[in-house]
């Protein structure tokens, strides 16, 4: 099955890891999500990221064979995103929610003057704007308004 709403499924994978105290979390590749990975490096909610290539060991299969995959993995020779997160020096969370605005089926629309202030200026919006994907006090900066993909504090 098909998943929806890839940035929504990559910001529960970094939630749900984030709360049991993982590492590091693997989500499936593509350029908006590379970018939302590289706004949380640039605000210091996570260590890093990196981008790698797929590739499973073993037998290579016969090329009419249907390729099995666990739900959710990215099949061989894709890319995927390994985001390390980031803890305190207590193992404090250092983010602490992320949630999903503009979705799908309603997208959320925003002017300059819109956009949020997350958490009395402690978080952040991402926003994708006609610049690439910037946070909120980027596009206040610019005077720039776009899509509100995520809040994130």
């Amino acid at each position: 099955m098909p998943i929806i709403d890839p940035i929504a499924d990559m910001l529960t994978r970094i939630r749900n890891a984030n709360r049991i105290g993982a590492d590091e979390v693997a989500v499936p590749a593509s350029r908006i999500k590379v970018g939302i990975a590289k706004i949380l490096r640039e605000e210091g909610f996570i260590k890093h990221y990196k981008v790698v290539r797929v590739q499973k060991l073993g037998k290579k299969k016969p090329a009419a064979a249907a390729p099995r995959r666990e739900k959710g993995s990215p099949l061989e020779g894709q890319s995927e995103i390994r985001i390390f997160l980031k803890y305190g020096p207590k193992q404090e969370r250092v983010v602490h929610n992320l949630k999903r605005v503009s979705s799908p089926g309603l997208r959320r629309y925003v002017g300059t003057e819109d956009i949020p202030l997350i958490e009395g200026g402690l978080g952040i919006t991402i926003v994708s704007t006609s610049k690439g994907l910037l946070t909120g006090k980027q596009c206040r900066k610019r005077k720039i308004g776009g899509e509100l993909i995520c809040t994130v504090w």
